[in-house]
């Protein structure tokens, strides 16, 4: 069994995204983003990650589908088949 790494890298983005997210959120109007221009920085790049942490992770369930679904070299049995042959 092999695991795509942009399943676990799309989880850890969108994580890290929701949380940015969220802060920017709650922090809308705060004077912490006088810095910045008063642009929210962390609501902008939190839903960047979320977006990208999404494209990644439904990228690598959908190669792991096809994979799944590809016999093995020789047979016309699926890769993740359960058949037993005797």
């Amino acid at each position: 069994m092999s695991l795509d790494l942009r399943i676990p890298m799309g989880l850890m983005f969108s994580i890290v995204g929701l949380i940015l997210t969220l802060y920017g959120l709650f922090t809308r109007g705060s004077a912490v983003y006088e810095r910045s221009a008063g642009l929210n920085i962390n609501l902008i790049w939190g839903i960047v990650m979320l977006v990208f942490g999404g494209t990644m992770f439904l990228l690598g369930r959908a190669s792991d589908r096809r994979a799944a679904a590809k016999p093995i070299e020789g047979t016309n049995r699926p890769l993740g088949g359960h058949g037993h042959e005797h």
